[in-house]
């Protein structure tokens, strides 16, 4: 049940940037609904990133929720710069929008991206089967049928960063040449180090190579959880966080202008936190 609600959240969340990008007076009202939506899945999302192991996603939806509200809030003020990250939202939905919900654009993606890993698995001596079109196997476990079992969705495409950056990229108007090199220069570096991210969850999950603190992982829907969420949810989410860094640092030093308005829009938000702040703190000291 919850499963399909955050299903219906994310496709009203959609539905309402896309309308965004219709020009109209409609504008400041279907992004103050994405916005909010956008952090209802999150928050919605709660019982599944605890039982992955994963406070990073818990962590940014409790960090956003002042900051949605200073959206929606600079969004009625008609601020230009909140309306050009509002549009950096709405081009990313739109390039996730069709691997999303299309179920055969999703499932082409997975396929291209399973078959790249089982190149580089088998380039590198993994030894391997497929439990299924998207599921790599790993040896058979002793005294069972199966093996370590590591299954290739649509998050393992690599395909929200790129959506991300993209949107990123939108946010200053710029000429299709330089567009189409800044689409290259995003797609293609994440898409690779995702394809060998892939082979090293498999490899490090399969082969048990961080058996730590297992007893903190009582679930026993996944045998020997804890390689997975070692290789998966901690040293992959730092290897992203650099990919992203690197790739930001070489989107603005090809185009100085997007730092500007990065910067007024970090400001905007700087300032508005600081506002509550210093009010939240007023408040306590008449008390």
């Amino acid at each position: 049940m919850l499963e399909q609600l955050i299903e219906a959240v994310v496709i009203f969340s959609c539905i309402a940037f896309l309308l965004f990008l219709i020009p109209g007076k409609h504008q400041k009202y279907v992004a103050s609904v994405g916005w909010i939506t956008m952090e209802a899945v999150l928050l919605l999302m709660f019982p599944f990133f605890f039982e992955e192991g994963n406070f990073v996603y818990p962590t940014i939806a409790i960090v956003a929720i002042p900051c949605v509200y200073i959206t929606v809030k600079r969004l009625f003020m008609d601020d230009y710069y909140i309306r050009r990250l509002t549009y950096a939202a709405s081009i990313a939905y739109l390039v996730y929008a069709p691997f999303a919900f299309i179920p055969a654009v999703g499932n082409w993606l997975i396929s291209v991206v399973v078959e790249l890993v089982a190149v580089v698995l088998t380039a590198i001596g993994t030894p391997f089967t497929m439990a299924d079109w998207n599921i790599f196997m790993g040896e058979v476990l002793p005294g069972n049928t199966f093996g370590y079992q590591v299954e290739v969705i649509l998050g393992c495409t690599g395909i929200q960063a790129i959506a991300i950056l993209l949107g990123v990229v939108a946010i200053i108007p710029s000429s299709w040449k330089r567009k189409l090199g800044l689409f290259f220069l995003v797609t293609i570096p994440i898409f690779a180090v995702n394809i060998f991210r892939n082979a090293y969850v498999v490899t490090a999950y399969t082969q048990q190579w961080y058996p730590w603190f297992q007893e903190w992982f009582p679930g026993p829907e996944m045998v020997g959880y804890a390689s997975f969420f070692w290789a998966h949810n901690v040293f992959c989410e730092l290897l992203a966080l650099a990919v992203l860094v690197v790739i930001a640092y070489l989107l603005f030093r090809l185009n100085p202008t997007m730092v500007a308005v990065l910067r007024e829009i970090g400001v905007v938000y700087y300032d508005e936190l600081t506002a509550m702040r210093d009010r939240l703190l007023g408040k306590k000291s008449t008390q």
